[in-house]
């Protein structure tokens, strides 16, 4: 018995350390991922405080984690893996019930489940901690003090330190579709064997009192339908094989309103897109280095364009500077694309060469 405990445990302690370092290295996609449930439940209110949450959450489960593999304090930590497990399972379950949520964010964007796969993933971990909670009293820490404590106080400094540095420098490992390297128009190109979701047309028609829903094909081949009597008609979603591009909202337009997504990712030279989520810490990166940037370019007869979904700022402080475009781009867009606001995007026509914060700025061009 007590070498299954042993295995339990490294298997619960890991996949919360898998989970909390995964998500760590994102914890801005973690916050977003808190919002979009949130805004499904209708509590808006709650989105100023799901980045803390997302980043208290990450270091408590590779805490947790390690807490379990060397059996310390097991009686707390037992308590506090299942109630988190429990939340978990029901967020999962909320999820895979209601369809509002495609992926639940449990390991990021670079390991994305669906709900029915995080949802089973949970009910495993739920009964894995359900018996370390119903033997809680049996487990011993493996290590004497201050061992134990000096690695959890190791582990809260170095996640703290890896999120800090990732909301500030870019996420280490980036697993979204804008990462360096990837082209924004093949991203943007359904995969093979994609059925997208569409919705049809059906007819209801009633004989001797019962009514009937037909397809518009079905009626068309119908030859008695004179005998029907027409109820009513509506639209049914057929769903698709959810395999579409993985880029599916990325467009540019002038702030006249003109598109020019193809005319920007066709162009012949080089060019640098400066990703804007908001300009509420404008006079951080408007400053010496963002100046060294537009000059470069210039120096090269380069263009540089402003990306954001904030029009009217965007012709604020830049519509009079010949040296900077303005384009305009969906939010939901910008902050996926730019972890960092703002974020420097090194382009050759569609090709994404290169991506930086603005902390590092003088690398960009």
């Amino acid at each position: 018995m007590k070498k299954r405990f042993i295995v339990i445990r490294w298997i619960v302690g890991l996949l919360f350390i898998f989970s909390g370092l995964i998500k760590a290295n994102d914890p801005l996609g973690l916050s977003y991922k808190m919002q979009e449930f949130f805004e499904a439940w209708g509590l808006h209110g709650f989105n100023d405080y799901t980045l803390a949450l997302s980043l208290i959450m990450n270091v408590f489960e590779v805490l947790a984690g390690v807490a379990v593999i060397v059996g310390w304090r097991m009686k707390l930590f037992s308590w506090l893996l299942l109630l988190l497990i429990i939340f978990f399972s029901f967020l999962t379950g909320y999820a895979l019930l209601s369809g509002k949520i495609k992926t639940c964010g449990c390991f990021g964007d670079c390991l994305p489940l669906t709900p029915l796969q995080s949802f089973t993933k949970d009910l495993i971990l739920l009964l894995l901690i359900l018996v370390l909670f119903a033997y809680k009293t049996r487990i011993a820490s493996s290590l004497r003090t201050p061992v134990p404590q000096a690695m959890l106080v190791i582990c809260i400094l170095a996640i703290s330190g890896l999120q800090w540095y990732v909301l500030n420098h870019l996420p280490i490992l980036d697993c979204l579709p804008y990462k360096a390297g990837n082209n924004i128009l093949e991203e943007m190109k359904p995969h093979p064997g994609t059925i997208p979701d569409k919705y049809e047309l059906i007819f209801i028609y009633g004989k001797n009192g019962k009514n009937y829903e037909l397809t518009e094909d079905t009626l068309a081949k119908m030859t008695d339908i004179d005998t029907y009597t027409y109820v009513d008609r509506k639209e049914k979603l057929i769903k698709g094989n959810g395999t579409d591009a993985k880029i599916v909202d990325f467009a540019l337009e002038s702030v006249t309103g003109t598109d020019t997504t193809q005319q920007v990712l066709s162009q012949a030279n080089d060019y640098v897109m400066l990703f804007v989520k908001d300009f509420s810490n404008f006079d951080k990166w408007h400053n010496k280095d963002f100046d060294d940037v537009l000059a470069k370019l210039k120096a090269k007869n380069q263009s540089f364009f402003i990306v954001t979904a904030d029009k009217t700022s965007a012709v604020e402080k830049f519509g009079n500077n010949p040296d900077v475009h303005i384009l305009i781009c969906d939010g939901t867009v910008v902050k996926t694309a730019a972890r960092v606001n703002p974020t420097y995007f090194i382009m050759q026509q569609a090709n994404i060469k290169g991506k930086f914060s603005y902390e590092d700025a003088p690398s960009a061009p």
